[in-house]
């Protein structure tokens, strides 16, 4: 067996077990290394240099995760909240429950491909904006596994297909560059049409989770997302309106902060600054405040962490080339069987990685020229390549794709990220990418 299978395997079997992921990623690392035949200290070493890779969005979120604290200790969230339940009679039954759960999932998926785009925050408005509609689904009892897959096409499908914001940097800086730096002549207007017909797998996988999957009603408790001198609920019952202001401020100052900057770090120290001088929670508080959002967002930030060593012990055992040649060997000359097994050595090797961005560089050095031994036409490599790397945003338990998610819908802890997130998203998305990647690859 090979050692990334071998890896992966590990990984993903802890974690269904309810092992920790940092646990399971951490065991995964060392069994593959070992199997590869890595000394112990250069698996170590190799660990220790990715580690580096996955800081920065680490803090990124812990400190967001303190913002949106703030937020709701200010006690708007609670306010908001009130208002909307108040307003749509959540409390005596919901006689048009159905169109509300929709026009929400509808606000939040418009949000979600924005963040992609419009305004190209990626998944720094999770944090912010899931954690105070949280109350709101409670009383809709709206299953969050749903709501965790809208998030997630949101947030992986328009940079697949859409050549703006992110997708500019995928599809054009990326994929593109790769492909034609590997031999292969493809325009600029060639890679999102191949992309159509993957992404149209996963938009199906989009319908049947909210229509059939996770259309029934769950229930959750009302939980306050922040402790201090006083309850959310007593901080709402006196806020002035110039200080629903300043938090309007605060929200858009983040946003403003982290485009002009390019750092969600600083965007979010912005907004945790202007509501510590607004009066929205006393002045002592804030160092609680600050390490409770810090916590919450905790195990996000070390998974990621954990999944950028595991992805340098990988890619330094070289195992990498030697999965896809044992996977070629056994395909002979049929084209279809080529299709189907380079998208399955494809979901293994983004799985652990867990971000398309990183692994095209190294699917596309290998995948293009086994492509264009099997006869594909540029479009259905272009298919191959940008579906294969996708496979590890999808439904990766490493990917910011699942983890963003679970940061927003886990902030009262009752969304698990495995069962509620990452399960979900790769039944959904990961089973049509790879059905409908082939169709693309055999047809385009």
């Amino acid at each position: 067996m090979n050692a990334i299978v071998l890896a992966i395997l590990v990984m993903v079997t802890l974690s269904l077990m309810r092992v920790s992921v940092v646990f399971a990623l951490i065991a995964a690392t060392l069994v593959g290394g070992l199997y590869a035949g890595m000394p112990i200290g250069e698996i170590m070493d190799a660990f220790n240099d990715g580690l580096g890779n996955g800081a920065t969005v680490a803090i990124s979120y812990a400190v967001l995760g303190a913002f949106a604290v703030a937020l709701s200790r200010s006690g708007i969230t609670q306010l908001l909240s009130q208002k909307a339940i108040a307003g749509l009679r959540l409390d005596q039954g919901i006689p048009h429950r159905r169109t509300i759960v929709y026009v929400l999932l509808g606000v939040l998926l418009a949000f979600s491909v924005s963040s992609q785009n419009l305004i190209p925050v990626h998944i720094a408005f999770i944090p912010v904006l899931v954690p105070p509609l949280l109350k709101l689904m409670n009383h809709l009892k709206l299953d969050r596994r749903a709501v965790a897959c809208v998030i997630t096409f949101g947030i992986t499908a328009p940079y697949m297909l859409l050549p703006v914001g992110f997708g500019s940097i995928f599809l054009h800086d990326i994929l593109l560059t790769n492909l034609n730096d590997n031999g292969l002549d493809v325009t600029a207007a060639m890679v999102p049409t191949a992309m159509i017909v993957p992404i149209g797998g996963m938009a199906i996988g989009l319908v049947v989770a909210i229509l059939l999957s996770y259309r029934g009603k769950r229930s959750y408790e009302d939980r306050d997302l922040a402790h201090g001198d006083e309850t959310p609920a007593e901080a709402a019952g006196h806020l002035k309106p110039w200080q629903i202001a300043v938090l309007g401020l605060s929200l858009v100052g983040t946003v403003v902060v982290q485009l002009v900057s390019g750092s969600m770090v600083l965007g979010g120290l912005f907004g945790f600054a202007v509501l510590s001088v607004s009066g929205v929670f006393h002045w002592h508080e804030q160092d609680d405040i600050f390490t409770e959002g810090m916590r919450m967002m905790a195990l996000v930030g070390f998974i990621m962490i954990a999944a950028a060593g595991f992805a340098s012990v990988m890619q330094a055992s070289g195992q990498v080339e030697s999965l896809v040649e044992s996977s070629t060997a056994l395909i002979g000359d049929h084209k279809g069987l080529a299709a189907l097994v380079m998208l399955l050595v494809g979901l293994f090797i983004t799985m652990g990685i867990g971000s398309s961005f990183s692994t095209i560089p190294i699917i596309a050095s290998i995948y293009v020229p086994l492509a264009i031994g099997f006869g594909f036409s540029p479009m259905a490599t272009i298919a191959l390549v940008g579906t294969a790397a996708a496979l590890g945003d999808a439904g990766s338990p490493a990917s910011d794709s699942t983890l963003g998610p679970t940061a927003g819908l886990n902030a009262d802890g009752q969304h698990d990220h495995i069962w509620d997130s990452v399960v979900p998203t790769f039944l959904h998305y990961n089973i049509p990418l790879i059905g409908f990647g082939w169709l693309a690859a055999m047809t385009l």
